[in-house]
């Protein structure tokens, strides 16, 4: 694929992100959201179906098929003839967003068969916009607001915003991981790096906000030890990517892969190259 067609496609998924940001916020600043129970107990807000709609329309007037957790029954068997494909979460966080703590974000990648080669990650309660291609490198606008959310050009964006990973004057290690999974196995990986490296400050965030801390250089590490799905982490891990930073397996070696029979992921660690 060439830079240009790269480019149209990054333009057209932070559209589809930030307009799917507004419909979730709408939902969001309404007290009373209906949340409903899927098969397997988890929520599902009425967040969840608006930015599917809009994010689908998006997508469809591209030539590559989507597969989303709404998506996840398409046979394998079909799915494993794609070359490209978008990769989306239309609601990641959904648990922050019933608490109530704004830490949730709208996820849309494209994955180049196994790897994710374009992502954009939206915050819209804290208004922050993350995205990037592994030829254009990755930005992160702070303050999104109804000029940018207009942008006509995708440079508007990338002037507006900063270049990852941003410079850090930080010596002390930086862990960022979720407190809902933190499990023997993830306490034990954080009091090695303790060990190696001396203290480290842990700080909690949700959904793939902390694949960007990596990648934007506000924390070091995150170890995940817990399952996830595909469409959890295929946005932040191309973001990474773009930023200069491997999204590994457990082993430290392995790359996260995509489109796999079972959309499971393995357990996983994001680092800086402090680590």
């Amino acid at each position: 694929m060439d830079n240009t067609m790269l480019k149209q496609l990054l333009t057209t998924a932070v559209q589809a992100a930030l307009e799917a940001g507004v419909a979730v916020n709408e939902v969001y600043e309404n007290k009373d959201f209906e949340v409903e129970t899927k098969q397997d107990e988890t929520p599902l807000t009425l967040a969840d179906r608006r930015a599917h709609e809009i994010i689908s329309g998006y997508l469809e007037q591209t030539d590559h098929p989507v597969l989303s957790e709404e998506g996840k029954d398409i046979p394998y068997e079909q799915r494993s003839k794609w070359e490209y494909f978008w990769l989306v979460d239309p609601l990641d966080g959904t648990k922050e967003f019933i608490k109530k703590n704004g830490e949730f974000t709208v996820n849309i990648a494209l994955v180049h068969q196994e790897t994710p080669i374009l992502g954009v990650v939206f915050a819209p309660y804290v208004k922050e916009l993350y995205f990037g291609a592994h030829q254009f490198g990755a930005y992160k606008v702070d303050g999104i607001n109804e000029e940018l959310m207009n942008f006509k050009d995708l440079d508007e964006l990338m002037k507006a915003g900063n270049i990852l990973p941003l410079k850090s004057e930080r010596d002390k290690l930086v862990v960022v991981a979720s407190r809902s999974h933190m499990n023997d196995e993830t306490q034990s990986y954080i009091d090695g790096l303790k060990a190696k490296y001396g203290d480290a400050e842990f700080v909690s965030k949700g959904s793939s906000l902390k694949i960007c801390m990596v990648a934007e250089g506000s924390a070091d590490v995150y170890p995940r030890f817990a399952p996830t799905m595909e469409w959890d982490t295929a946005a932040g891990h191309a973001i990474a990517l773009a930023s200069g930073y491997p999204v590994a397996q457990q082993d430290g070696m392995t790359p996260l892969q995509y489109n796999k029979k079972d959309l499971t992921n393995p357990y996983f660690i994001v680092k800086s190259e402090k680590l």
